[in-house]
């Protein structure tokens, strides 16, 4: 157990670089996210405002919604979305990929917050706090930690086909390489139980505070 903690600890040291532009890039998605919000004229937000606030209204007069069938597509979201990264990090030309879908991703929270901040203030707080905030706490970090490791195994197999000076043993590392992946995935079922069982009841909650 604490030569397999030992050989994470080495390896994050020695990638560092890595995880550090991921990290990087998955913020200034964020930010471009905010500022597309800042950019949008009045009528695009009014319009975009009017549906959300339908949807809104909505939650309130349905009933609950069935929660195992939410689980459901939560789950096969994480694993479509997770099944793409692992595949575009054994395919070498994914890497280009891997970070746009990671840009993506902080992009598409980025303007989520700053939406509903824009428009409503600290209710709009208060809905992304509950809506986004709880689940993201565990999925935004093992999507980056997918994204750093599928371009690690992607430049691993770069300088295993270019640089004959390199030779690693590959099964070995796809076998780890698809391991951390297993682990990761197990993170995010996790937090979609969150969402499910925790973020979509606190919304639930947080629009009948705002529209009642």
């Amino acid at each position: 157990m604490q030569r397999g903690v030992r050989m994470v600890q080495k390896d994050l040291n020695n990638h560092m670089s890595i995880f550090v532009f991921i990290f990087v890039l998955f913020i200034m998605g964020m930010v471009f996210g905010a500022i597309i919000v800042n950019s949008m004229n009045f009528v695009q937000k009014e319009d975009l405002f009017f549906y959300l606030k339908q949807f809104f209204e909505q939650m309130i007069d349905m009933n609950s919604l069935d929660k195992t069938t939410l689980l459901k597509e939560s789950i096969l979201y994480h694993v479509k979305y997770m099944l793409l990264l692992f595949l575009l990090g054994i395919s070498i030309v994914g890497m280009p990929i891997i970070t746009v879908l990671l840009f993506i991703k902080g992009l598409v929270i980025g303007f989520s917050v700053g939406f509903l901040v824009n428009q409503m203030g600290w209710y709009g707080l208060l809905l992304s706090s509950a809506s986004i905030a709880p689940q993201n706490l565990l999925i935004i970090p093992v999507y980056l930690l997918a994204g750093a490791l599928a371009l690690l195994f992607s430049l691993t197999l770069c300088k295993q086909l270019f640089i004959k000076r390199v030779h690693q043993p590959i099964l070995q590392a796809f076998a780890k390489y698809s391991a951390l992946f297993g682990i990761l995935l197990v993170f995010l079922i996790a937090a979609s139980l969150v969402e499910v069982f925790v973020a979509h009841p606190l919304l639930e909650v947080a629009v009948k505070l705002v529209y009642k």
